[in-house]
């Protein structure tokens, strides 16, 4: 169960006990049921009102009670983006493989790899793009961020994610954001694939409409919270609470689940979205409208319309401009592009291109389509054509310069060397004599 709303305040309780929201007030001296109240800050305090965000839990024990954090193996997951020396060309990567259970158990915290980012967390101000692998759900242990929000992006196989807040279910062309601070779990159910986006230093909003007016790409109605849902269980083993702290895993242990809230309000909080509900917007006489109309969420800077990060997809649509060439066009950009395929085949690079692999387009590095889709698309009879059936590719652009990681480039040994390939065979069209 879920409900709706982009940034709402929401109010929610477990049914099992009606009545354990506090009236009236945030931290009465005695709680309803003996609770504990607990506040999850999403902001400073004195963020003006558009922008402060913040949730009030209610749960059976506060989350301090735990022993003291000890160092955990990262395994693939970092931020040091000095550990090899930089690449300007244009990265593509084939699908990033999983492994196979029972030989090599992975759940989604040592399933963690980070492919490129930028920035540091110890300043707030910084993205990692990761890829996450695994075969098997996370078993009395969960994970928190302390260092940014997560945007995840599966590819193959469904999430049932566990928050405090409650449950989430999240499947291919879905996708979720899990807030900084926020103690999760992730249960899969076989072998498992996705991106994940991580901002430090910004939350995840919608982007301002300008001249497009009151409705369109993203709805607010569309995103979806869990409610409240509790379990009062002991775990007499040990439950670890995993920490992401300055780049670096942390592990403390408690013998109790941390997923003991009985109701909650306020405005911070995990939500999703599915992909099919965003309302595209294109152009319908010549041209191509910039690719910001597909954007779905931005975390902003402090630089008017520049984004820290911005997550853009490419959903099926209707093409229809005349005496256009309508693939995307040859481009160089100030920004970083990392592209992504959850289902079907990018219109722009049929072949090379698959679902659970990636590209990146460096800050300048130029890009494009290549030979065969120039070649067919300039030949094309243009008349209204539907693109991008059954496909979703997405991307994550960033202001940031983006360092690619020893594991994106060696270690993982999915980077496709023959990428530049696909522009060899553009030929030479110009003629001096025709207009």
């Amino acid at each position: 169960q879920y409900m709706s709303g982009f940034g709402n305040e929401h109010v929610s309780e477990d049914p099992r006990c009606p009545g354990a929201l506090p009236e009236g007030q945030n931290n009465p001296q005695v709680c309803p049921y003996g609770l504990y109240a607990e506040q999850l800050s999403g902001s400073a305090f004195t963020c003006p009102r558009p922008t402060n965000k913040r949730s009030w839990l209610y749960r059976i024990l506060p989350s301090v009670c735990h022993k003291p954090f000890k160092p955990l193996e990262e395994g693939h997951l970092t931020h040091d983006w000095d550990e090899i020396e930089p690449d300007p060309n244009q990265l593509r990567w084939k699908p990033f493989e999983i492994p196979k259970a029972p030989q090599n158990k992975m759940d989604f915290v040592s399933g963690l790899h980070t492919l490129c980012g930028a920035g540091e967390p110890r300043g707030r101000n910084g993205i990692a793009v990761h890829i996450f692998v695994c075969n098997t759900s996370m078993i009395d242990r969960c994970l928190y961020n302390s260092d940014g929000d997560f945007l995840i992006v599966p590819q193959q196989g469904k999430l049932l994610i566990t928050t405090e807040f409650g449950k989430m279910l999240v499947e291919p062309n879905e996708i979720c954001v899990i807030q900084q601070g926020m103690r999760f779990s992730v249960e899969v159910f076989g072998e498992t694939r996705g991106y994940i986006l991580e901002v430090y230093g910004a939350h995840f909003e919608l982007p301002d409409l300008g001249p497009i007016g009151a409705n369109g790409l993203a709805n607010p109605r569309d995103f979806l919270v869990p409610v409240a849902w509790y379990e009062d269980r002991q775990v007499p083993g040990g439950y670890t609470v995993i920490s992401k702290y300055q780049g670096k895993l942390f592990a403390a242990q408690q013998d109790y689940s941390p997923y003991n809230v009985v109701a909650w309000h306020g405005n911070y909080t995990p939500y999703k979205y599915h992909l099919e509900k965003f309302m595209v917007i294109n152009a319908v006489a010549f041209d191509h409208a910039d690719p910001s109309i597909f954007t779905v969420l931005t975390a902003k800077t402090t630089r008017a319309g520049v984004a820290l990060a911005d997550f853009v997809i490419f959903p099926p649509r209707w093409g229809v401009a005349n005496n256009t060439f309508r693939p995307p066009y040859y481009h160089r950009n100030c920004m970083s592009e990392f592209m992504g395929l959850i289902k079907g085949h990018y219109e722009a690079k049929e072949e090379g291109f698959q679902p659970g692999g990636g590209s990146l387009h460096s800050m300048m590095t130029p890009h494009g389509p290549d030979a065969d889709c120039f070649e067919k698309a300039s030949k094309a009879k243009l008349e209204p054509e539907r693109v991008a059936d059954g496909t979703m590719a997405f991307m994550f652009e960033s202001s940031l310069s983006l360092a690619v990681t020893k594991w994106g480039l060696q270690t993982s040994n999915r980077l496709d060397k023959n990428y530049y390939k696909c522009w060899e065979p553009l030929k030479r069209h110009f003629n001096p004599k025709c207009k």
